[in-house]
């Protein structure tokens, strides 16, 4: 698991490779992410966009941003924790995501970047 805390924000990342959804000879490996968010500010916060940049070991590079995560743009008070599930398919056994959310404070309208750590996506069989 990898942690980042900007402004008072924990982000961790825990990561599973899911063999029975991947094809080796057909070069797709599925990966989920399990993301946990922790409002440690004095704050309340919502998390309004994500921007992931993904790559694999094949040189690709691939950037996704949009509103919210897994449909949601959740609120969390000062102590509240938000974990969400995702998913992301590679071209390769190895490969690596980091990004950012766009949080914004709802006291006065400020908008904060919070950090995604970068994390790595790895088929297990690889790391022997």
């Amino acid at each position: 698991m990898v942690t980042q805390i900007t402004d008072g924000v924990k982000v961790s990342v825990q990561t599973l490779y899911h063999p029975e959804y991947s094809n080796a000879k057909q070069l797709h490996f599925a990966f989920t992410y399990k993301v946990r968010i922790e409002n440690g500010s004095n704050h309340t916060i919502q998390l309004l966009t994500r921007h992931w940049i993904i790559y694999d070991s094949c040189g690709t590079v691939t950037e996704v941003k949009g509103e919210g995560v897994v449909g949601k743009q959740p609120i969390l008070e000062p102590g509240d924790i938000y974990e969400y599930v995702s998913g992301c398919n590679l071209k390769s056994e190895i490969g690596k995501m980091r990004g950012s959310y766009t949080m914004q404070r709802q006291m006065d309208g400020k908008k904060l970047t919070v950090i995604i750590p970068e994390f790595k996506l790895v088929v297990p069989y690889r790391l022997n």
